[in-house]
């Protein structure tokens, strides 16, 4: 018998395989963003932007989305926090100790430009950053990690959610396209 359970129930299959590979890579990228040059001193000396430190990686886009079943709107809800605080992160640049006017502070010198261009313009980022050493490709690259795979994460939880009621209120109906007998 072929008919809209089954159809949601394909649908929600083909979601759950790819969402829990995905929770596994923002799980690892937000790992790393917390462990600049594979050590842990800046991350225990506080020298870690807030948004590697808020962790949604690892929960919002990590923890949550493989406990997604049943939580498809709080999932999609976290995938796109995740993706909003990843661009933040990413726009905002690394926290890092860089050569200001007072000297070597602890800053986010690539903010201050009040403009992402940063990121269009690689011949920056060797400057900007005293310690830890890549900080500026080693943010850039994570966070467009994290803030593409939890977007894509968040339309996945979108179609999943959008299947489930159209499933629940069209009912048999909803598999057009399928050959379905009744008893």
């Amino acid at each position: 018998v072929l008919s809209s359970k089954m159809c949601v129930a394909s649908c929600s299959r083909c979601v759950g395989v790819s969402l829990v590979p995905m929770a596994f890579v923002c799980m690892l990228a937000n790992g790393l963003l917390l462990l600049p040059d594979l050590k842990a001193h800046y991350l225990l000396d506080g020298h870690v932007t807030r948004e590697a430190r808020w962790g949604t990686g690892l929960w919002a886009s990590g923890f949550l989305m493989l406990c997604q079943v049943g939580c498809s709107c709080v999932a999609l809800a976290a995938a796109a926090f995740c993706c909003l605080v990843s661009a933040t992160g990413l726009v905002q640049g690394p926290l890092c100790l860089h050569n200001s006017t007072q000297g070597l502070a602890w800053e986010m010198p690539l903010k201050l430009q009040k403009n992402p261009i940063y990121l269009f313009d690689r011949t920056l980022w060797p400057a900007a950053c005293e310690e830890p050493r890549n900080i500026v490709q080693w943010n850039v690259v994570l966070f467009s990690v994290l803030m593409a795979t939890s977007g894509l994460q968040a339309v996945l939880c979108a179609a999943h959610t959008i299947n489930a009621i159209l499933g629940i209120i069209f009912g048999p109906r909803f598999c057009k396209n399928k050959i379905c007998k009744h008893y």
